[in-house]
Formats: C-alpha cells, sequence, structure tokens
C-alpha cells in the first residue's frame, strides 16, 4: 500500500512537470486551436491549466464531435465503452491517423 502510494505522488509529479522557462505560461496558439468534427485529436494535458477530466484520459485519443461552449465535445473509448468528454482545446493536440 505505502509502494503505491509513493508511486502515485512521483508520477504525479513528474506528469505535471513543465521546464522552468515554461511554467505558468501556455501557448496562445493551442488555446485558440480550431477542430473540425471527425478530426482526431489526443488528450494530452496543459499542467498550468486545471483540467477538467479525469487523469486516465491522458495521452489516449478520440474523436472531434463538436463544440459546445469553449470546449471541444470528444468520443474517447475507456475501456471497453465509448465515452463522451467535454475538454478545453488547449488540453488537446491534433494527430494524423494513416
Amino acid at each position: 500500500m505505502k509502494d503505491k502510494f509513493f508511486k502515485w505522488i512521483i508520477s504525479d509529479l513528474f506528469m505535471n512537470r513543465k521546464k522552468i522557462k515554461t511554467r505558468g505560461k501556455f501557448p496562445f496558439s493551442k488555446y485558440f486551436q480550431n477542430f473540425e468534427e471527425g478530426e482526431n485529436a489526443a488528450i494530452v494535458r496543459e499542467a498550468t491549466i486545471r483540467a477538467t477530466f479525469p487523469s486516465r484520459l491522458q495521452g489516449r485519443t478520440g474523436v472531434v464531435m463538436g463544440k459546445k461552449g469553449k470546449s471541444i465535445i470528444v468520443n474517447v473509448k475507456d475501456q471497453n465503452k465509448e465515452k463522451t468528454f467535454f475538454i478545453e482545446p488547449i488540453h488537446l493536440k491534433k494527430i494524423k491517423i494513416k
């Protein structure tokens, strides 16, 4: 139990770690990026802005279904189910699947 706790703490520290010069800053181009319906996107948590999605989605890919307010609707296969998440565009990265 103790090993799992320390492993969780250490992984959380390194997942949120940024380089010194970029700490507290985020690129505006990522914040205002546009996504079209049907595009593929990877979920990449931006450490400077609080994420509104579960941490288990970090690194997963999904399909963009649309937009609602300032968030993007993304369908992600979580375990064996298709789930819909509302994620801000700063936490998404466009990818091309061949």
